[in-house]
């Protein structure tokens, strides 16, 4: 690979695809927006001309807040072919956050999307002394737009000066300050290196089929995860569609035909149950036929050697009857490749269901601090089992630790966290061997189980330390359930707080004759709670005794992005526990 600064992907981009008529695209009042990849280059460029003009120095750094969009991916390729610093931040995040990181940060420049972020950050924009200039994506009445910043630039083109600062860059000079969600306590800001990120490329490249060529995206590009996908994307020429919403998933998925993207698992369940109660709609012998199929689905062993012969037998009639109908409802065609899952575990069956029906999910596993891959499921001898996560990617050393944390040494280990040498030693020893933070195992085939994060295990009053997170994704395979968070530190016994899934269980009242007005008026009826006895019940009896949820409590709230109990990847289980302390503390007495 002979990329060594992540804007050179754009060179190797225009040079093995320069006829690309769409590189970069979304959907902007309803209407497709493209970008071929000239298009896209000579933006970036202008950008860069700008950011000259405007004083912007090598290590200076300018922040971007904004949903996924191709100006996202321009600014941030300007930002590094004249050695700036990008320091993306999501948008949904709380104004002290948004205070703390650019002042942390010492932001220059910020380009801020949306009109709510714009008024946080003129609540805060005196308290930032770093910060000179502010420009929106879209009209407002007060900053400059991208518009004008990309015209200002076409302006005072300096190709020459441009030039020199691209070959004064690096590959280890720091690319990029990720900013971590911080929900315990303030975000710390990760150093990733231009190296770091095109050593993920160079170890993930192989994973896609060559003929792949077209991506969504709508995991958020603020998180490494989809950003570096994203980069490897671009390094294969493919073409990339942002959808501002999972809402209309399907409708795009369908128009846009894409052979590949990334999800999460909990986006992973909620396909799989509109899949299934498509089946439970049909009539006859075509539900009969479908749920038979559904059912194989969710017994498909990934590993080919451990399919029989008459279950292929079985599978070649349900792909062809239900299956291929079922991949053109969702993804338009046929010709898909891989989806990656990564953040929350994935239940295996979901994992199987999706790799039977033609969507195969590859597992992937890694943290902010490393780049963010560490192992990945791929298409090599034993590269793929259900329940891991794959092997280590090359040049990515794990091992086990004494206390059962995962260690990890490599090319994807940051550069440190931003500010805070005393904290980067505590998490990287003299060694180079990063600490997770999460317990593993690794299997003799050198593939790589993730039991969860050590902060989460909870220690019973009785000593007894449990893991919560199986006791969650079984609790979560019902359809009563949306999330469930185990808790009980320091307690007698394990209880639930259980987020239902309403639009499943409002059907249900219906079907039951239950009336209600209110979210609250159907956990609080007795038969409501009833079923949820019985479906707790039954999970219960999978697990030992001490493991058992002995009590649990409807949460009404709906638990988003917005309110900050997700973050774009998972649950935050400490700002669910710290919210619902008193209703713990209630199913204790």
């Amino acid at each position: 690979m002979k990329e060594t600064r992540i804007f050179d992907l754009l060179t190797r981009y225009i040079e093995l695809f320069p006829n690309k008529k769409i590189a970069l695209a979304w959907k902007k009042d309803n209407v497709w927006v493209e970008y071929g990849i000239k298009e896209y280059v000579e933006i970036v460029n202008n950008l860069s001309y700008a950011f000259i003009k405007l004083g912007i120095k090598p290590k200076d750094k300018i922040a971007i807040i904004s949903h996924n969009r191709p100006e996202w991916n321009m600014l941030d390729m300007a930002i590094m072919q004249i050695g700036a610093i990008t320091v993306p931040i999501y948008p949904k995040i709380s104004e002290r956050d948004y205070h703390h990181i650019l002042n942390h940060s010492d932001a220059k420049l910020v380009v801020v999307e949306t009109d709510s972020v714009i008024d946080k950050i003129e609540n805060i924009i005196n308290d930032v002394p770093s910060l000179d200039l502010v420009y929106t994506l879209g009209k407002h009445g007060t900053y400059p737009t991208f518009e004008q910043l990309v015209d200002f630039g076409e302006t005072f083109q300096n190709p020459i000066e441009l030039a020199d600062r691209r070959a004064s860059i690096n590959s280890n000079d720091l690319a990029t300050i990720i900013y971590t969600s911080g929900t315990i306590d303030i975000p710390k800001g990760v150093m990733l290196s231009h190296s770091n990120i095109l050593n993920q490329i160079a170890n993930l490249k192989h994973i896609p089929d060559p003929k792949s060529n077209t991506a969504i995206s709508f995991l958020p590009l603020s998180h490494v995860y989809e950003r570096m996908m994203v980069f490897l994307y671009q390094y294969l020429g493919m073409s990339i569609y942002y959808l501002q919403s999972t809402e209309s998933l399907s409708f795009d998925m369908r128009k846009i035909k894409p052979t590949m993207f990334t999800m999460i698992p909990r986006i992973i369940e909620e396909i799989y149950n509109k899949v299934l109660d498509r089946g439970k709609r049909l009539k006859g012998i075509n539900r009969i036929t479908y749920m038979w199929a559904i059912n194989l689905a969710n017994n498909y062993e990934i590993e080919d050697s451990k399919r029989t012969k008459f279950y292929n037998f079985e599978y070649k009639i349900a792909d062809k009857l239900v299956y291929s109908k079922i991949r053109k409802l969702l993804v338009g065609s046929s010709r898909f490749d891989i989806m990656v899952s990564g953040g929350d575990k994935i239940r295996e069956k979901l994992a199987a269901f999706f790799s039977a029906i033609g969507l195969p999910v590859f597992e992937g596993y890694g943290l902010t601090e490393a780049s963010p891959v560490i192992a990945v499921s791929n298409r090599a001898k034993d590269g793929r089992e259900a329940g891991t996560v794959g092997t280590p990617l090359n040049g990515v050393e794990v091992k086990i630790a004494e206390n059962g944390e995962l260690l990890c040494r490599g090319h994807n280990v940051m550069l440190g966290y931003y500010k805070n040498e005393e904290l980067t030693k505590q998490v990287i020893d003299e060694k180079g061997w990063l600490k997770t933070g999460d317990l593993a195992e690794i299997t003799e085939k050198g593939q790589i189980i993730i039991h969860g994060r050590m902060t989460d295990m909870i220690k019973l009053s009785s000593g007894t330390i449990i893991n919560p997170v199986p006791i969650e994704l079984k609790l979560s395979e019902s359809r009563f359930i949306k999330y469930a968070v185990v808790c009980g530190e320091n307690r007698d016994y394990p209880v639930a707080l259980i987020n239902p899934d309403f639009i499943f269980l409002e059907k249900w009242c219906e079907k039951h004759d239950i009336n209600y007005k209110t979210k609250e008026d159907i956990i609080n009826n007795s038969k409501v709670y009833k079923r949820y006895i019985k479906t707790i019940d039954k999970y219960n009896s999978i697990f030992n005794e001490v493991e058992r949820v002995k009590k649990f409590e409807l949460i009404s709230d709906e638990w988003t992005l917005e309110n900050n109990i997700l973050s774009p990847l998972n649950i935050r289980r400490y700002e669910v526990l710290n919210r619902y302390k008193d209703i713990i503390d209630k199913l204790y007495l």
